[in-house]
């Protein structure tokens, strides 16, 4: 740690399924609870429209900003983020991944045989069934504040992640690692949205990221990172988001080992690799699915 950083004045809560921090005006909450129950699921699902619920799915977790100056909140939850998954016919810029299975994937999930079967009294209906989302968290409908995001402006410091400062060895006063859902996609891939925080003497960092892989045809990874500098005067916050995609070939082809696929398995390595791609291929051609949510986009706010 650098011996200019000190650590503030700061306090830690935890209960079975949550745990906090206050620090300065900031309270943070991170709760992890096991998979949805029967009747959670039923719920959750007839709050987003009844499309199939991804296999595993954390309905309960989430991340929980508070700024008790403004009395602004900012949340990450399962429910919001599935409801940025496309629930009808796929239109042009979701991206959708049109493959053999893809009709046998849904009738394995919404038929008579499917061991989640879709409730009676909701019908079937298309949706996208690798559940991406491009939602970067949401205001919190109690807070009493609303803030107005806009353009950072590329020249000013202040309107950056910097990441010296995020990649130098300062503590970590909390830390949480909360799932929010996850899908095999009947053996053919995998699909998962994860939230992870980092409070530190100087700042707030967090990072969502969704990772796709359909075997045999694409990856595609989709980051939202919120930074909050401590310092920052008035306080301002940094929303980057971030999308990614590349044919599921370009991306083996960087395996370390060409008989070990493991690493094709670990969102963080293919986050790697994706971002290593030159951008005009992984950030504007992607797989030829000309999903909307590639590029970068860097925005912030003012809490006054």
């Amino acid at each position: 740690m650098s011996a200019a950083v000190s650590v503030p004045k700061h306090r830690l809560f935890e209960s079975p399924n949550s745990r906090a921090i206050e620090i300065g005006p900031w309270i943070i909450t991170a709760r992890t609870n096991p998979i949805s129950n029967a009747g959670e699921s039923d719920a959750l699902q007839a709050a987003i429209g009844g499309i199939p619920l991804p296999e595993m799915t954390f309905g309960n977790n989430s991340l929980e900003l508070e700024h008790k100056e403004t009395g602004w909140k900012y949340a990450f939850t399962t429910e919001e983020a599935l409801k940025g998954v496309r629930n009808g016919e796929l239109q042009e810029g979701d991206g959708g991944v049109k493959v053999g299975y893809a009709d046998a994937w849904l009738k394995s999930r919404t038929g008579p045989t499917s061991q989640i079967p879709m409730p009676e009294t909701v019908p079937t209906k298309p949706f996208d069934w690798t559940y991406t989302t491009l939602y970067p968290g949401h205001e919190d409908a109690s807070s009493s504040r609303s803030i107005d995001w806009q353009p950072a402006d590329r020249h000013h410091p202040s309107h950056k992640i910097p990441l010296a400062e995020l990649t130098r060895h300062d503590p970590i006063l909390f830390y949480a690692e909360i799932p929010l859902y996850e899908d095999e996609l009947h053996d053919n891939g995998a699909s998962h949205l994860l939230v992870r925080i980092r409070v530190m003497p100087t700042c707030i960092f967090i990072l969502q990221r969704f990772t796709l892989r359909v075997d045999n045809v694409l990856f595609r990874t989709f980051d939202t990172r919120i930074y909050h500098s401590f310092t920052s005067s008035p306080p301002m916050v940094v929303r980057e988001t971030s999308g990614w995609e590349a044919p599921y070939d370009r991306v083996k082809w960087r395996l370390p080992k060409r008989d070990d696929l493991t690493p094709l398995t670990d969102p963080m390595w293919i986050a790697k690799i994706l971002s290593e791609i030159p951008s005009e291929i992984s950030q504007e051609i992607g797989a030829g699915t000309k999903w909307r949510g590639l590029g970068t986009k860097v925005e912030v706010a003012t809490l006054r």
